[in-house]
């Protein structure tokens, strides 16, 4: 019998069912408390958050010298909004703003927008209040999975700020951007529109 690639992806992806259930009300309303590694792999199970966590690297190590400067507001923005989520805070449009980021930030990267750095993390930041809200809505009340979540959206920042780096040392450096920066601005597109 042959075991193709598609198979093998197939037969993987049913060992991790949570990741298709990133977001909330999947679980027939059951109320359990999320671990830390729960809230650790939260990030990785939505494409929107995952792209937008790499992103936020990317922008910052290709666009500006003080590369820490957004991805730490991200990350304490993200954190204020998760804890405003938690304690039962709303925002209409949340989805869409989230949706939104992707397609904003994907044009910074796409054209390597230099912002200054306060304005470029003010802009990041302000999405990721959003972000926030709508992932701490999902843990439970359960500040273990909240400092999971923080610290994996942490662990994306330098995963962005590394590729970025290596852009940057490439001779394709503007190439790379637009095609990155290009795909992740069809992704919002897509969710923007309801297509994805």
């Amino acid at each position: 019998m042959r075991f193709t690639s598609k198979a093998a992806v197939v037969s993987l992806l049913t060992l991790f069912p949570a990741l298709a259930l990133a977001h909330p009300g999947h679980d027939g309303g059951a109320h359990h408390t999320l671990s830390f590694a729960e809230g650790f792999l939260h990030p990785f199970t939505g494409t929107d958050h995952l792209i937008v966590m790499l992103l936020v690297g990317v922008w910052s190590a290709m666009n500006t010298r003080q590369w820490w400067l957004a991805p730490l507001a991200f990350a304490l923005l993200l954190l204020i909004g998760a804890l405003a989520g938690m304690a039962g805070m709303t925002l209409g449009g949340t989805e869409f703003i989230i949706a939104a980021s992707l397609l904003g930030l994907g044009a910074m990267v796409a054209l390597q927008m230099k912002l200054p750095a306060v304005t470029g993390a003010l802009v990041i930041g302000a999405f990721a209040i959003f972000h926030g809200l709508a992932h701490g809505a999902e843990l439970s009340h359960s500040f273990g999975a909240l400092s999971g979540m923080v610290i994996a959206t942490a662990g994306l920042h330098l995963a962005g700020l590394g590729l970025g780096w290596l852009m940057i040392r490439s001779s394709l450096r503007q190439g790379l951007a637009r095609v990155l920066g290009g795909c992740a601005s069809l992704v919002g597109i897509g969710l923007l529109s309801g297509l994805l």
